[in-house]
């Protein structure tokens, strides 16, 4: 896995200088009232930096009304000991008890971490069972499936990934005897994977038509060689792939982690953080693009925090999206902002 401060060696900010940079332009919240489950974040204290429940609870109570959040694996507070196949059990542990201290109202009354998503190896085929049954147990309740990352490109963005996996893993039959195990244990599945690769989600939901899957971050747009210059190419190659997989009713999509690097945008390269209207403008064509195609029942808005802070700050990250979505219906709004995320985690708020 490349380390988040040796990527492009110009421009990445370590968590701490990404806060300060972010603090320098604050706007007000854009329709203040409007509910949100900001359905894909993380918290974790490492190398990366140190994002917890109190730099959480900032970031949500900055002025929108964000009433629930969903934690998504970050590889964070394994156990160290035990067998190796048990050991992401400690990172739902961990997030259950961000979730029990978000519960109190101590930190607002955003319900954070109101459902949790963690990691199985896939790989251990019929043999995951035990080790969906362990986190099942860890979460409280609140473990609602797994994301175990996909993503494959013959250029750096390979590297974002904590494991190098092969080209066509979900094609893998062992791979897909563990995706089997989720859907009996009723959990859903996050795929993360890149734009090219979407071909291999088709195949994958053709199979397992009853499947709840989550595709992330807009379907893994890419702007870094080789997908440099081509940013017309890419969109097309893109929107022909995310049309195919419209096909699949149990499919739903993330529209976010558009601030990733690896999107290639300007935005961290400058002195100011971008305003919500720069944001809204660049991002337009693809959130839109996602909403017409999938339509507002199977979209959720994400904030994809803290990595999406290398390019703007947390308020005006939903700013922009409400810029975008400003022409929806108050139901589309509802769908898109909260009730989409409710149905498909099974929250109960």
């Amino acid at each position: 896995m490349i380390k988040p401060y040796e990527f492009r060696g110009h421009g990445y900010r370590t968590l701490a200088e990404a806060v300060a940079w972010t603090n320098l332009r604050r706007e007000p919240a854009l329709e203040p009232e409007l509910p949100i489950i900001d359905p894909h974040h993380h918290v974790w204290d490492d190398q990366r930096g140190r994002y917890l429940i109190h730099e959480l609870s900032a970031d949500v109570n900055g002025g929108h009304n964000i009433i629930a959040t969903v934690f998504v694996e970050a590889g964070v507070m394994y156990r160290n000991y035990g067998p190796e196949e048990m050991k992401p059990v400690g990172e739902v542990e961990f997030v259950n008890g961000v979730a029990a201290a978000g519960a109190s109202g101590h930190y607002g009354k955003t319900r954070l971490c109101a459902g949790i998503v963690g990691h199985a190896d896939l790989m251990l085929g019929d043999k995951v069972q035990p080790v969906l049954d362990a986190l099942v147990a860890a979460g409280n309740g609140r473990f609602k499936g797994i994301r175990y990352g996909t993503i494959w490109d013959s250029g750096k963005a390979a590297q974002f990934g904590r494991h190098q996996v092969a080209r066509h893993l979900m094609l893998d039959p062992v791979f897909r005897k563990g995706f089997a195990r989720l859907a009996a244990s009723k959990l859903s599945f996050e795929a993360w994977m890149f734009y090219p690769q979407l071909d291999d989600l088709a195949d994958l939901l053709r199979a397992f038509p009853k499947a709840n899957v989550i595709l992330n971050h807009c379907g893994g747009l890419l702007g870094i060689p080789p997908h440099d210059g081509k940013r017309d190419e890419v969109f097309k190659i893109w929107h022909a792939h995310m049309r195919n997989l419209a096909q699949f009713p149990n499919l739903s999509v993330k529209i976010g982690g558009l601030g990733m690097l690896y999107c290639d945008w300007d935005f961290h390269l400058r002195e100011m953080p971008p305003s919500s209207e720069d944001l809204a403008a660049t991002w337009r064509p693809y959130v839109e693009a996602i909403i017409e195609l999938f339509g507002p029942a199977r979209c959720m808005m994400e904030s994809n925090f803290p990595p999406d802070r290398q390019s703007c700050g947390y308020g005006e990250l939903w700013n922009a999206m409400k810029r975008i979505t400003k022409g929806c219906s108050a139901a589309d709004k509802a769908a898109l902002y909260r009730d989409t995320a409710a149905r498909v985690y099974r929250l109960e708020l």
